[in-house]
């Protein structure tokens, strides 16, 4: 098994793509056991009968047009224009903004390049401090993991097992949790009104508005409508969401063009294949792991030394924002879920429960020093050192570790809801 190991860590420093190491790392496990290869390329197939796999590549297809198109800058203009007059209002208008795009992208980063170079010379603009402003857009950049349809939850859905429009209603209470405290906060820090941002709403201003988003405002309302109106499941969700955006986006808006959708489909379908032959491997490298009951023994192990649910829940949310902080989301959910999965069911964690915490950790990772990505991607967008950032998102992250601690201690925050399906 150390020779395994050391084959394991010379593909990753030799820099090998994920899948590569997790799948080198199932063939030499097996093969050190003395079980058939075959079996490997069994349990990748397997892959190919889970139906919510269907609704990942649609629904990633929709995000990267919509990250492409003007959706941004039309959100961000209703947005200003409903919410600009209030105390803090720019800073509720980035939040909310950040969140909703988040949502349907399912990617910081592009959350992150699509909209902080719109947003932060309005907040500076505004008269907010630089230093705020930074640290709440490098925050709200992974804002809207908990909200559906947001890609994140659907795959922790796929490898978990669970289902996925019960993830959809679970993340509801605690993402609107979290917008609020950060909003309370960003209001209070907010620099007072100028003369020309208290003039009272004009009905003409707020209608032209309305009318330029109005065929993106409704996507909220027809993912969750239709799925919790038993109209449709998850996977024909995302097929209807995305013939409703390339229709919107093509042949309405017209922002991007036919000679440009090609491009947009090869983007999209080459992040789902990333996540696809990650999830095959370790797929395969999860069956060694069951097989030699390593989760079982490592339970027992935790056992030992932890006992109270909410102990071990204490220790898991440390380990998972070390593991977010230094991996990315998806790759975190397809290595980690699997080996976490059985010990949390055996303290008797729900597993909805357990997606919203993994993923409020996964979320906060990206902000956490020293290697958080969100921290990297907006010094580089900002041309700000990493370190400055560090400095201004610690108020954020305070406000997101409380909002973790409710959400890990409180468990009805995120199952209440789902008490209405029956």
């Amino acid at each position: 098994m150390s020779f395994i190991k050391l084959i394991t860590l010379f593909l990753a420093v030799l820099g090998s793509p994920l899948f590569v190491v997790i799948a080198a790392l199932a063939l030499l496990s097996f093969y050190g056991v003395g079980i058939d290869l075959s079996v490997v390329i069994i349990e990748m197939s397997r892959l190919s009968d889970t139906p919510m796999l269907l609704s990942l590549p649609l629904f990633i297809f929709a995000g990267t047009m919509l990250s492409e198109s003007g959706t941004p800058q039309r959100i961000l203009h209703l947005s200003r224009l409903l919410l600009g007059w209030l105390p803090g209002g720019l800073a509720v208008v980035a939040l909310l903004v950040c969140a909703v795009f988040t949502a349907f992208t399912g990617a910081s980063g592009v959350t992150i390049f699509a909209l902080g170079g719109l947003l932060l010379p309005a907040m500076l603009k505004d008269g907010y401090p630089e230093k705020f402003s930074l640290g709440l857009i490098t925050t709200a950049g992974s804002l809207g993991l908990l909200f559906p349809p947001s890609l994140p939850l659907i795959l922790y859905g796929v490898v978990s097992e669970t289902r996925i429009d019960h993830l959809f209603l679970a993340g509801i209470l605690p993402g609107i949790l979290m917008l609020l405290l950060l909003v309370a906060y960003s209001m209070k820090m907010s620099p007072p009104l100028r003369r020309e941002q208290q003039k009272k709403l004009k009905a003409s201003e707020v209608w032209a508005g309305l009318k330029e988003s109005a065929w993106e405002l409704p996507l909220p309302f027809i993912v969750l409508g239709g799925i919790y109106g038993g109209i449709f499941v998850a996977g024909e969700a995302a097929a209807v969401t995305a013939l409703y955006v390339l229709i919107v986006e093509v042949f309405i808006y017209r922002d991007i063009s036919l000679r440009k959708l090609p491009d947009i489909m090869m983007k999209s379908m080459m992040l789902f294949g990333g996540i696809l032959v990650v999830l095959a491997a370790s797929m395969a490298s999860t069956n060694f792991l069951v097989d030699q009951e390593v989760p079982t023994r490592l339970f027992e192990l935790i056992r030992q030394y932890i006992s109270s649910k909410y102990t071990f829940l204490l220790v898991l949310n440390i380990f998972l924002l070390i593991v977010g902080s230094m991996l990315d989301i998806f790759s975190a959910l397809v290595l980690v879920v699997p080996l976490i999965l059985p010990v949390a069911e055996a303290y008797g964690v729900n597993l909805t429960h357990l997606g919203i915490i993994f993923l409020t950790n996964l979320q906060i990772g990206y902000c956490t020093p020293p290697v958080g990505l969100n921290l990297f991607l907006a010094s580089y967008r900002f041309e700000k050192p990493v370190v400055e950032l560090y400095r201004a998102t610690l108020p954020f992250l305070a406000i997101l570790m409380v909002t973790l601690v409710i959400i890990t201690y409180f468990p009805p925050l995120s199952l209440w809801l789902l008490s209405f399906l029956g």
